[in-house]
């Protein structure tokens, strides 16, 4: 089993909702970013998301810019502080599916790994909350004195994350064809993509589509809706979206 892994996205695909909201707001209240922001810049793209006028991924960027901009600066260990009790007050509101999903691949002797678009430092924790062997996230960069530079190295694009899945698959000896992965936006694709066993959590309509596109990759998809306490498993043989 030491060829196999688990690849797991985190907002949205562990964590219920978006981590990046959440440490945006706890920066709010930390006057490391103006509550002006909020209303002028990210409300506005967050309101189209919500009525699903607009796009999930839209919205992140735009909270991903600011929140580069906001750090810069800023000492990596005061930021690391801040995260640390976001992961703390906030990690453990899983989705039940992929909470017993990791239990699975543990028991199976599966590596662990999470790739998610969160700013590292929020991915290391989370990774250490649930046990994964290794991670990777978005690489804000700090200078020779651990000071945000207000440069980033992105790992929320699917370009991206197809990178570090081949990076994780050479470091460990994976045969991607028996691995897993779980993800359920755009960003996520390639990783689905390349693994064998890809499997789609409360997808948005758009990585549907993506999926629906490629044959290769449909034909071994597999799709989970978790609401309220029901949890649904769809083919896309029978799906039907509305």
């Amino acid at each position: 089993m030491g060829d196999i892994a688990a690849f797991f996205d985190i907002d949205g695909t562990i964590y219920r909702e978006g981590f990046m909201a959440d440490l945006f707001k706890k920066f709010i209240k930390s006057e490391i970013i103006e509550e002006e922001k909020w209303y002028s810049e990210v409300k506005p793209e967050f309101v189209k998301w919500d009525r699903r006028i607009g796009t999930y991924d839209t919205y992140l960027g735009k909270m991903a810019e600011i929140y580069t901009q906001a750090i810069k600066g800023h000492h990596k260990a005061y930021i690391e502080h801040i995260v640390r009790k976001v992961v703390a007050e906030k990690g453990a509101r899983a989705y039940v599916y992929t909470r017993e999903r990791i239990k699975w691949h543990r028991e199976k002797g599966h590596k662990l790994i999470t790739i998610s678009g969160s700013p590292v430092e929020l991915v290391r924790d989370m990774a250490e909350l649930y046990g994964f062997d290794d991670y990777m996230g978005t690489n804000y960069e700090i200078d020779e004195n651990d000071l945000y530079t207000g440069d980033v190295i992105p790992m929320w694009d699917s370009r991206s994350k197809k990178v570090a899945v081949k990076h994780m698959a050479e470091l460990y000896g994976l045969d991607l064809s028996k691995c897993w992965a779980y993800g359920d936006t755009a960003g996520d694709f390639s990783m689905l993509e390349l693994v064998g066993n890809p499997i789609l959590v409360n997808p948005t309509r758009e990585l549907i589509h993506l999926v629906t596109d490629c044959e290769e990759v449909r034909k071994k998809a597999r799709i989970v809706v978790e609401r309220k306490d029901v949890i649904y498993g769809i083919s896309f043989d029978e799906l039907k979206l509305l």
